[in-house]
């Protein structure tokens, strides 16, 4: 994560096959709007929920590129629950615990970063992109 510091960092745990799958695009437009401000999105690739993350990792950058025309990061497939959660997964999960506490409950939950590297706000997995804007726009203006 040290390569995007001072950057403004959302966090999607993401999958390909889910109904909110349709979110690549709008996480794409944000990238694409508010890349210059430092905005960059991060997408963690996650099986854990209903098995809606089946491929390697070639496959999902293929399905996301081809499908969403994704151009932000996409990181190898990681768990975001229980003993093997990935390290950054764990730290947003304490920091901003969600209705279930500390677990993620579905697919494209998202968390900002402040450009200090601090989490600012979770949004569930039924929050599109488009909602999110006014409140990634005022945090790139901090």
């Amino acid at each position: 994560m040290a390569d995007y510091a001072g950057k403004l960092v959302l966090v999607v745990n993401t999958a390909s096959h889910c109904g909110f799958t349709p979110q690549y695009a709008g996480l794409e437009a944000l990238n694409k709007k508010y890349t210059a401000q430092g905005l960059v999105v991060l997408g963690f690739p996650c099986n854990q929920f209903g098995k809606q993350e089946p491929g390697g990792a070639d496959e999902i950058a293929q399905t996301c590129h081809i499908n969403y025309g994704v151009s932000f990061p996409m990181f190898g497939k990681v768990e975001v629950n229980g003993a093997n959660s990935h390290p950054v997964f764990r730290y947003l999960k304490d920091a901003l615990p969600g209705v279930l506490g500390g677990r993620i409950k579905w697919n494209f939950t998202k968390f900002l970063i402040g450009r200090d590297g601090k989490p600012l706000k979770r949004f569930a997995p039924f929050t599109k992109p488009e909602k999110m804007e006014s409140v990634i726009v005022a945090a790139l203006e901090l």
